[in-house]
């Protein structure tokens, strides 16, 4: 088994231009009904004492039936080096250039989200302005320093060795973590279903920058941010940040923010393990809304690494897995039930990239309802996308 080092080295920032320090603006003093989400210690999985192991594997297990969102702690990254790559995307959005913006700009119609996105929209065309900033950092971003800004050429070493570490070290333990809930070999999901090029893989690494919501903006959108949806890859690795606006969709069918948890991972798990797994992991379905008000002045950066499985898979349920043999598939799962339906009926599913970029290419602008189509179910208001004849039905 290839050693896994557990502990992130990152290049020197000697001989670097200054960079200044990202000061962690202050967490929401409101009281809300938060989000409790199950806090996963990493660090637990190499343990010799197998009862830690298994401890560690039930809980997990547990947690991803019920909500499929996580706190991942102790996973080799120290506050001081996590708040450098946070001061590093702080540095790209303040000094990307006018220039930088227009020639990096991104094109979702393409089915990807590479480069820059400005505050206005999701399409390369100008829409309303949403105040929302991205620089996304796909494969190509990162094998030519000409795609990305100028002004982080400097730092395109750690940024590049930050994101081999959260690919190759941490998705990779958190994988193996998950195929032992399946009772899988260890590298099962690494091995089997997940991308392996390049520093991302067939996902991406995105610095996002939120300015706080204009007036305008928000009675467009009602405080919206982002529309509800579940991401299409296999995890996400969300950090903890103070302002308070990521939201999931709980089982009582109420959004709860996602407390400020320093230095944890918020990690949840997408579309491809809820097929994978036959509807045991369950992909949340999560939006980003305005915060609390009394962070409604804060800007909101943001650090995520979007995990993708191998874009020529077809993927279908593991039916190797002994739990799934013990306990059969969970058919009322969202998407997985979608993808079951087409097996069943003796039509291929898509593939893997297929499925993402029609994602990235139809995704509705959040502040116009006349992109979306409007339902009612079980008397809550819904929008469903119709993708490779698969219904996704997300609340509104």
């Amino acid at each position: 088994m290839t050693e896994i080092h557990s502990t992130f080295q990152p290049p020197s920032s000697d001989g670097k231009p200054f960079v200044p320090e990202w000061q962690a603006p202050p967490a929401t003093k409101e009281v809300h009904d938060f989000a409790k989400l199950t806090t996963i210690d990493l660090s637990l999985l190499d343990s010799s004492d197998p009862s830690v192991v298994a401890d560690l594997v039930a809980t997990t297990k547990q947690a991803i039936k019920e909500d499929g969102f996580l706190y991942l702690v102790n996973y080799g990254v120290t506050i001081e080096q996590l708040h450098r790559q946070f001061a590093i995307a702080q540095y790209l959005h303040q000094n990307i250039s006018e220039e930088d913006k227009e020639r990096l700009l991104w094109d979702p119609a393409t089915g990807l989200f590479a480069g820059y996105k400005p505050g206005f929209g999701w399409k390369r065309e100008k829409g309303a302005v949403d105040g929302i900033e991205h620089f996304n950092f796909y494969h190509e971003q990162f094998s030519d320093v000409n795609n990305i800004p100028t002004c982080i050429h400097p730092f395109r070493d750690e940024i590049i060795a930050f994101c081999v570490f959260l690919t190759q070290s941490v998705n990779r333990r958190l994988l193996r973590l998950l195929s032992k809930v399946l009772e899988l070999d260890d590298d099962f999901l690494w091995n089997k279903v997940q991308s392996q090029k390049g520093p991302v893989g067939e996902g991406y690494f995105r610095h996002a920058l939120f300015h706080p919501l204009q007036e305008d903006t928000k009675k467009l959108g009602g405080g919206l941010r982002m529309n509800g949806h579940h991401d299409y890859g296999t995890t996400t690795l969300l950090f903890s940040v103070p302002i308070s606006c990521l939201q999931i969709y709980g089982n009582d069918e109420k959004w709860r923010y996602v407390g400020y948890n320093p230095g944890s991972l918020v990690v949840n798990l997408g579309e491809t393990l809820e097929i994978i797994s036959g509807g045991h992991f369950k992909a949340t379905r999560h939006r980003v809304y305005q915060p609390p008000s009394d962070q409604a002045h804060e800007q909101r950066l943001s650090l995520v690494l979007f995990n993708a499985a191998e874009g020529s898979l077809r993927v279908s349920p593991a039916m190797e897995s002994p739990l799934l043999q013990r306990e059969g598939c969970i058919n009322e799962q969202g998407v997985y039930n979608g993808f079951k339906t087409i097996m069943d009926n003796g039509m291929p599913v898509p593939t893997m990239r297929e499925w993402r970029e029609i994602q990235i290419a139809t995704l509705p602008e959040p502040n116009l309802k006349k992109e979306m189509n409007i339902l009612e179910v079980n008397g809550k208001v819904m929008y469903q996308r119709d993708l490779f004849g698969i219904p996704v039905v997300i609340p509104v």
